[in-house]
């Protein structure tokens, strides 16, 4: 079975089946889910619902390719070689990625379209990491026997790569492009309601010739979700999402020492210093609040700034705010599409209820007059808030900002750090050696100067309750990977 759009301008193939073992299979209950256009309101396709037993298939077919299989016994560049074919295709499949995109989340197609290129460099870069990631390493030894010690990196097991609703297709580029360079197979779970993209990257899977059982695809809920965390047959969990599912991921892989690693939530700072200019902050700030929707896990959600400029600020947020242009995802001029779904459509107004309990709302907090169907909302500004209120400290995922006043620069990087999260921030200012101090003193784990940054190419991941462990660059790749110390008999050297 394959299904096109109504309009055609992309289709998935096989949306009634798992990917297992190398071969599209029909799922053992035959229970769908109903996913729904965010822009229209309307079920555009169902698609196959995993229960435990299918988990069960996925795994069994991963751990059989990881134990008896040639791809853990290849070399990286052997392995390599199929993510060059990936590459290819994803660069080539760039805009029907950009359509399951916002189509699944509702991101705006003039962005989306882009992804696909995108992130076809950041498996271009793993490519690379092939030749120059340090797989072995010699290390002199200190136990007083002489001789030296290989360091040598293997792949950690099988990989549950789990992954959220809003940016679907690249985070499982995130996850399995490092894992299968490392030689890990993966059993890929995809949200339900974010399946598209996945299917997408699936189907291109299927074409590069990997040996059955590599790489497994699923679309499940929390229940068989949860199997796939307990399972004994899953060696890894990669987890991306709520901090409130990363606290009961982690616990459970604990219980049986699972390794884990967790990308989470995040409420991040901008902080606003005097020298830089009001205006070009708001500009950034309202851009990168349209993107996506707001619905990002590092989205700089709390603006900080002195009392000198506090004002300015604030009216300076709501000019920029009220000109971005909210609509249809593909109408020519839209710079902002709906919420993802009915269900955080309804959290993010909830927030904005909330928001008007605890301060002053200057700008937003409804849907658009003109557009009765979608689950948009207007981007929307807090003020006069205090630090610790609710809508200061809880991840919303929507266009929700909140200005917070600060005495001075130490008290701004007081209010940045008052926080249990800390994933994401940045500093305006036109000083780099003030960019750098701010950069040192505020607790999280990516930090830019004058722009919303993140980088999977460098490091990804947060401190505190943001997360454990790193995504991209070298550290998340040995985070697929297990260090082995080898011993050898130093009077055969």
């Amino acid at each position: 079975m394959t299904w096109t759009s109504a309009d055609g301008a992309f289709s998935i193939a096989h949306p009634d089946r798992f990917y297992i073992g190398g071969e599209w299979v029909a799922p053992l209950s035959g229970r769908v889910f109903h996913h729904v256009n965010p822009a229209t309101e309307e079920v555009q396709v169902d698609i196959a619902e995993a229960t435990a037993e299918d988990i069960d298939r996925a795994v069994t077919a991963a751990r059989d390719a990881f134990d008896n299989g040639p791809w853990p016994r290849m070399t990286p560049r052997e392995r390599a070689g199929y993510l060059v074919k990936l590459a290819d295709l994803v660069r080539a499949g760039s805009v029907e990625l950009g359509h399951a995109w916002t189509r699944e989340m509702g991101i705006v197609h003039a962005v989306s379209q882009g992804g696909g290129a995108a992130f076809a460099g950041y498996i271009d870069q793993h490519v690379r990491f092939a030749e120059s990631f340090p797989w072995q390493e010699t290390q002199p030894t200190t136990d007083g026997l002489g001789g030296e010690a290989l360091l040598v990196r293997e792949p950690v097991g099988v990989v549950g790569a789990i992954i959220p609703w809003n940016a679907a297709f690249i985070l499982a580029l995130v996850k399995m492009t490092p894992a299968l360079l490392a030689g890990c197979t993966v059993v890929l779970k995809a949200s339900p309601e974010a399946p598209l993209g996945p299917y997408v990257i699936m189907g291109m899977i299927d074409q590069i010739g990997l040996p059955p059982g590599v790489v497994n695809f699923v679309t499940a809920d929390r229940e068989a979700s949860e199997r796939l965390v307990r399972h004994p047959g899953v060696d890894k969990i990669s987890f991306t999402g709520s901090t409130a599912a990363g606290k009961r991921i982690g616990s459970l892989c604990a219980e049986r020492v699972a390794r884990f690693t967790l990308e989470l939530g995040g409420k991040s700072a901008a902080l606003v210093m005097d020298d830089y200019d009001v205006d070009k902050a708001a500009t950034t700030l309202a851009n990168s609040t349209a993107y996506m929707t707001n619905q990002v896990c590092a989205a700089l959600s709390r603006v900080v700034v002195t009392d000198r400029n506090h004002d300015a600020m604030v009216e300076a947020l709501k000019t920029r705010f009220d000109q971005i242009q909210v609509g249809d995802p593909y109408a020519e001029g839209s710079q902002m599409g709906p919420l993802a779904m009915s269900r955080q459509f309804d959290r993010v107004m909830d927030y904005i209820a909330i928001g008007q309990g605890e301060g002053r709302m200057i700008t937003g907090g409804s849907r658009p007059a003109e557009l009765n169907r979608g689950y948009y909302v207007q981007p929307t500004i807090f003020t006069d808030v205090d630090p610790g209120a609710r809508i200061a400290q809880e991840e919303i995922f929507g266009p929700v900002v909140v200005v917070l006043r600060a005495k001075d620069e130490q008290d701004a990087v007081r209010i940045a750090n008052q926080s249990h999260y800390g994933l994401d921030g940045a500093v305006f200012t036109n000083d780099r050696e003030k960019a750098y101090s701010v950069g040192r003193q505020v607790r999280t784990g990516t930090f830019g100067q004058n722009l919303h940054r993140m980088d999977f190419g460098v490091s990804f991941g947060g401190f505190k309750q943001s997360g454990i462990g790193r995504e991209g660059g070298f550290d998340g790749l040995k985070s697929f990977c297990e260090t082995k110390a080898i011993m050898l008999d130093p009077q055969l050297a």
